[in-house]
């Protein structure tokens, strides 16, 4: 018996429990996403015009991901409800790039080995690499504006980036040349045609460039006169008149050492980035001292500086008309660095749990963190505490499903895949003898979604190969789904456990 045919019976166009992980569901992506939410949506999602952090940790399978991927396609609605105070959405969900370049940074012994190296990750890090997302997508959105409205989050008008003053100009020129990630187009062209749509003049900046060709024009010009006059004698010795011309540039060698030693310290202090000493360089120099003079920079060891970069991107955003903030942080135990060990997780997490920086006004952070955190939380004493201040985070500390709410997952599941006109029932799949509050108690035993549709997948395939396409059974026995079900929580239990043991 083909499951087609089954699900075809009581109307079901496809399978609803085939796929396990959020990312690549369709079913969830299309139908489920605006109507299917766990009881914790309203405390994590909050008011977007009001960003504030949530904490959440679940065990693998529980949703975390599918939470993260809903909060931001209902942002998308909100920004198209609101478009003159839209959400800034920022997904720190990939940390591979960055672990990776900040390793790459440090010694060789450390290298060797993730414990080591992970034991020097800093809050100030984790600020750069959300400020390199962040300035990476702005500028995406400037380099390619929206002249209507439009659902992308990351949308910036023409208008509103054309009236940003010079000195708002210079300030995202800056996090720019310090953090734009793209690898689409060398760095220092796309920063070049940043510039030239902010229509930021930088000719004033080249005067020592200018007056090194100008004076060494003048002088060779001079020179040629004399030889030309037949005066040559009077250019004895010539090497004086050459150090004469040389001269004129040494303001232009001074402006060159002192950027290229301000992009070297930036470059040192800056971890998680992909720049280079020489574009970095060259995009400072296009910027006058004393513009340049007494503003923030990444180029020290420490938060101050980081919170006041921060500032100043909070400020471009709202005259680019989004009000606030949003870091989505997901997938921490999946970067190779980590590779799912629970004390690795905590060395790159517990510098992000700072209460300075996650009540930090107009952002908010929806961390999605594993369960197994949660016990190195409880042993940490005093101090972690009064730096995190959990209480004030919207904690959810476990990330659980009853069994009515998994009950009622799949049901929207099954009428998500419904053929036209059908309104399939999950109770309708089974035979009478299995009562709903059977199956509901069933549901809780299985405690997330992924395993309950890894067991209904399974259910589904047991039950179509015990009948021929000749004789179909519609219905599940209530045998058949007790022996599954213990097969499948046998098979789990030791999942589970070689997990713990890696």
């Amino acid at each position: 018996m083909k499951i087609q045919q089954f699900l075809e019976h009581h109307g079901i166009a496809e399978n609803p429990f085939a796929e396990e992980d959020a990312q690549t569901d369709h079913v969830f992506k299309d139908h489920c996403i605006t109507s299917t939410f766990h009881p914790t949506w309203d405390k994590v999602f909050g008011n977007p015009a009001e960003p504030a952090t949530a904490v959440v940790f679940g065990e693998k399978g529980s949703g975390k991901t599918a939470m993260r991927l809903q909060i931001a396609r209902h942002l998308e609605a909100f920004n198209r409800s609101q478009p003159e105070r839209r959400a800034f959405v920022i997904h720190y969900d990939d940390l591979n790039p960055f672990l990776d370049r900040f390793c790459d940074r440090l010694g060789s012994r450390q290298r060797r080995r993730p414990d080591r190296a992970l034991a020097q990750w800093k809050l100030w890090d984790h600020m750069d690499a959300i400020l390199a997302l962040g300035v990476t997508q702005l500028v995406d959105g400037i380099l390619a504006p929206k002249d209507d409205d439009t659902p992308d989050v990351a949308a910036v008008h023409r208008e509103d980036f054309e009236q940003l003053l010079r000195h708002e100009a210079r300030d995202l020129l800056l996090l720019a040349a310090c953090y734009d990630q793209s690898t689409a187009e060398t760095f220092y062209g796309r920063w070049q045609q940043l510039r030239k749509r902010l229509r930021f003049g930088t000719l004033a900046a080249r005067w020592p460039f200018l007056l090194g060709c100008a004076w060494s024009a003048i002088g060779l010009l001079a020179v040629a006169a004399l030889f030309a006059h037949g005066h040559g004698d009077l250019l004895r010795p010539l090497w004086l008149y050459l150090l004469l011309i040389i001269g004129g540039w040494i303001p232009w060698v001074w402006q060159l050492w002192n950027r290229h030693w301000l992009a070297r310290s930036i470059l040192r202090h800056q971890r998680v980035g992909n720049r280079d000493t020489s574009s970095l360089r060259r995009a400072l120099q296009h910027i006058l001292p004393s513009e340049l003079s007494g503003q923030p920079l990444p180029n020290k060891a420490r938060t101050d500086d980081r919170y006041e970069l921060l500032l100043k991107f909070q400020a471009l955003l709202r005259r680019l008309k989004f009000s606030g903030i949003l870091v989505l942080v997901d997938r921490l135990d999946e970067p190779h660095l980590i590779n799912g060990s629970a004390e690795l997780m905590k060395a790159v997490l517990w510098p992000l749990l700072d209460n300075k920086f996650l009540k930090h006004p107009g952002l908010g952070l929806k961390l999605m963190l594993p369960m197994e955190l949660t016990r190195y939380i409880e042993r940490e004493e005093r101090p972690f505490y009064e730096r995190a201040r959990l209480d004030k985070q919207n904690l959810i500390p476990s990330f659980a499903w009853s069994g009515e709410a998994l009950f009622d997952v799949a049901s929207s599941r099954l009428q998500a895949c419904a053929l036209e006109g059908h309104q399939p029932a999950l109770r309708e799949l089974f035979d009478a003898s299995l009562s709903e509050q059977r199956l509901i108690e069933t549901f809780r035993t299985l405690r997330v979604p992924r395993h309950l549709f890894k067991f209904l997948y399974r259910l589904l395939v047991a039950h179509c190969n015990a009948h021929t396409t000749q004789e179909p059974n519609w219905h599940i026995s209530r045998e058949l789904f007790d022996s599954t079900l213990a097969v499948h929580l046998r098979d789990q239990e030791a999942f589970d456990r070689g997990l713990g043991a890696g």
